[in-house]
């Protein structure tokens, strides 16, 4: 056996990080190694958000979450809530400012200044930091853990009675995520909910998409499976050369992802008229008719769509777009307020866990007691973070799971630690 500690932490991402700063803040003396594979560790949080790091949102509840059971999200979420994390981010030198649908994200907007800050809180805490530390297998025997690491000086082993694992999931493997925690996870009795990307871009069959390249706007995507109701998301949508990407995109793609994965029937539809329903966009079109008689079909449409989509949109229909809409026919005008309503996107896939930013599925919520995020399966183990089944939308809300879960799991480990 090489160094003993009390706690080990497997994975030094958002939440592991923050695990060791709560636990150490709790019970100062306590022996805390983080161990991790890169050699620098938070590549993930240096790249969301952009390179700006949406570190929380202004509103957090359990209901914006999938996977994990509400009331056991919600006991976690409360104990450490968005109110806490903008105060805990404060205290370490870290201001917040709010942008539009409540994300925050450091003043300075720099992702490098809430990892430097993490990292500086985790030694001041007396974390012990270890980077270049791929952990290989966990084990346990008579009450203690057995981590088997390789590093760039040889093969280590290190034993400690409690380990926290803060793996992550896949997504993002270049930042270094691989899965293994969910190996250790089953290898410790657990079992795992399959996996799926999830918060990854679109893609799309046909030439469309490719026309409309950096074409931004706002939408409501839909998203439809058989037996099940439908999933209405609006926000801003990005056209790119590979399909759809935009905050409504990555948000649909867990849907798609997760059935595909059961092998379900699904299609995604765009709604270009902010949500409005048929009869409400008919009788717009109706009404510019008759108080512009000689409004043309691409001006008319241009109401709803920026002016490249409205051409390709006329193409797609076939109508000239010098038409005046008073010569439109019934028919056609009812198929133009058709697609604007719900035009079928030919997705045929999302870019996979390479361009996720989450990962959906994990170590299922219900096998850990919300109130220590300790395991009911291995005594001594705990989980923190996206390794368990939970995932949230585009907004900050992922980096609060971790931090919630993370505080949770750090407080209870300082009061069990003698």
């Amino acid at each position: 056996m090489h160094s003993a500690a009390d706690v080990i932490i497997v994975g030094a991402g958002a939440a592991g990080l923050a695990t060791g700063i709560f636990l150490g803040r709790h019970r100062p003396g306590t022996r805390i190694v983080a161990l991790d594979g890169a050699r620098r560790v938070g590549a993930k949080i240096l790249v969301s958000g952009g390179g700006r790091c949406n570190v929380t949102n202004v509103r957090v509840t359990a209901a914006d979450f999938y996977g994990g059971n509400r009331n056991l999200l919600r006991r976690i979420l409360a104990a450490f809530p968005e109110t806490a994390a903008r105060t805990f981010f404060e205290e370490i030198g870290v201001p917040l400012h709010e942008e539009e649908h409540g994300k925050l994200f450091p003043n300075d907007n720099s992702a490098k200044s809430v990892l430097n800050a993490l990292l500086a809180e985790a030694r001041r805490c007396g974390v012990n930091v270890l980077a270049g530390h791929r952990v290989t297998g966990v084990s346990r025997a008579d009450d203690v853990f057995r981590v088997d690491v390789q590093a760039a000086g040889g093969n280590a082993a290190y034993a400690a009675p409690q380990v926290v694992l803060a793996t992550g999931g896949l997504s993002l493997p270049k930042t270094g995520s691989d899965g293994a925690g969910y190996t250790f996870a089953q290898a410790l009795g657990h079992r795992i909910e399959p996996t799926t990307p999830a918060l990854d871009p679109l893609t799309l069959s046909g030439s469309l998409h490719r026309d409309l390249s950096g074409v931004s706007h706002q939408a409501q995507l839909t998203f439809h499976a058989k037996d099940a109701r439908p999933v209405r998301i609006a926000g801003p949508i990005l056209w790119t050369h590979f399909g759809l990407s935009g905050p409504a995109a990555l948000n649909i793609s867990r849907f798609w992802n997760r059935t595909r994965a059961l092998g379900g029937d699904r299609r995604v539809t765009v709604n270009f008229a902010a949500g409005a329903d048929f009869a409400a966009v008919d009788h717009a079109l109706l009404e510019l008719t008759a108080t512009q008689p000689r409004a043309k079909v691409l001006s008319a449409i241009r109401q709803w769509l920026p002016a490249r989509l409205a051409q390709a949109f006329c193409e797609h229909l076939r109508v000239p777009q010098d038409v005046e809409c008073a010569h439109l026919s019934r028919e056609a005008r009812r198929a133009i307020v058709h697609l604007l309503v719900e035009w079928p996107l030919p997705v045929n896939g999302t870019r996979g866990y390479g361009f996720a930013e989450v990962t959906a599925g994990g170590v299922p919520l219900g096998d850990v007691d919300p109130s220590t995020m300790g395991s009911r399966v291995c005594p001594g183990l705990t989980l923190v973070g996206e390794i368990l089944d939970v995932d949230g939308p585009i907004g900050g809300y992922n980096f609060q799971w971790a931090w919630s879960s993370a505080f949770v799991a750090g407080t209870a480990l300082g009061r069990a630690i003698r």
